[in-house]
């Protein structure tokens, strides 16, 4: 990671961008990647592909999603509270304390979550968080006082938190799910370039909106590009952090590599190549199993029309879906590199069918 990739990745995580709401932050994606492509297309909902080599038949997408979890506001009371709906798989436990940027016509509104002190929360009758009785205080007693400050009902609310390291080895922040993807896919193009590798395929750099509500931007973008391979990264579950059980959610550490995953929707072949590459260039990955779909864009992409030869890479990080997400740096670097040596290795017109 160079002075102006480092530079990029805060930036660019640090920027909010939640579900249905990701045009800030694939602005910043696209002038950064943009560099190191040849030309770029977007769709109505706002996913982007920066693409290598345009003009070529045989198409090679690497993918990540843009969004991140997020609220809406879906009531203010009389005396000036705010009740919130989900946009993503939102955390109610988490909420509590938390602090809050909501987005109106006006600008950022300040907020928090707040919640009853200690004091006065009875053990036998204690309430734990949930979707109906976490709420948002902005300092306002009335709802006219809410609604002066540009508030209304469908403004989209993130949590306020930053990036940061832990101990000189961790990354730890909000939106790693998925934006790390992004940052990891745009230095996979920004490899390529500087190591000026000649692609004999057109390599399609593909940062999707609207994962977290069910793979959407995924399914337009795969409809739109008709690739003959996609790679897609996302994250995984650290299931050696605390109140995992391996049993049922595997063994998966941060630090010990990408982890890549079997399952229907991932081709065979293209997983066999991905493995063979990782061991010819001592790339450290763990393995995972899933049992029906990933949950990932890899079920959009290998599902669309007659069928994409689709694969994941995923980077395991702890505490998925909170402000502290926690990714290895090692991890980080190693998932860019199994993506570059995958890529320059691979031929145009390579079939994965399994039937020939």
């Amino acid at each position: 990671m160079n002075k102006s990739s480092k530079e990029f990745l805060y930036k660019y995580l640090d920027n909010p961008s939640p579900t249905g709401f990701e045009s800030s932050g694939q602005k910043i994606w696209l002038d950064y990647v943009k560099a190191y492509t040849d030309e770029y297309i977007t769709d109505t909902y706002g996913s982007v592909a920066a693409i290598i080599n345009p003009k070529a038949d045989y198409k090679v997408v690497i993918e990540a999603h843009a969004d991140e979890i997020s609220w809406f506001v879906n009531y203010i009371t009389d005396d000036g509270y705010i009740y919130v709906i989900r946009n993503g798989g939102s955390d109610h436990q988490i909420a509590p304390s938390m602090r809050v940027n909501i987005f109106t016509d006006k600008g950022i509104v300040k907020g928090v979550f707040g919640w009853p002190a200690i004091h006065v929360r009875k053990d036998k009758n204690e309430k734990n968080p949930a979707l109906d009785n976490i709420f948002i205080d902005v300092g306002c007693s009335t709802k006219d006082e809410v609604l002066e400050l540009g508030i209304k009902v469908g403004n989209v609310i993130t949590f306020q938190d930053e990036l940061m390291e832990l101990n000189g080895k961790y990354l730890c922040g909000r939106a790693l799910d998925n934006r790390i993807g992004g940052f990891m896919i745009a230095e996979v193009a920004r490899k390529l370039h500087e190591n000026k590798v000649e692609l004999p395929f057109g390599l399609y750099i593909v940062n999707a909106v609207q994962e977290e509500i069910g793979l959407r931007g995924a399914e337009m973008m795969a409809a739109r590009i008709q690739p003959n391979v996609a790679v897609i990264t996302d994250v995984c579950h650290d299931t050696n952090s605390p109140m995992y059980e391996k049993k049922l959610d595997g063994d998966q550490k941060a630090g010990k590599g990408p982890v890549l995953t079997f399952g229907p929707a991932v081709q065979n072949n293209l997983l066999k190549m991905i493995m063979e590459v990782a061991d010819g260039k001592k790339i450290p990955y763990q393995r995972a199993a899933s049992s029906r779909s990933t949950g990932t864009d890899t079920d959009a992409f290998a599902y669309s029309g007659v069928g994409i030869a689709s694969a994941l890479i995923s980077l395991p990080i702890k505490y998925m879906h909170t402000t502290v997400e926690t990714a290895h740096l090692d991890d980080v670097a190693n998932v860019i590199e199994l993506m570059y040596e995958f890529i320059i290795q691979l031929k145009e017109g390579h079939d994965f069918s399994y039937l020939k």
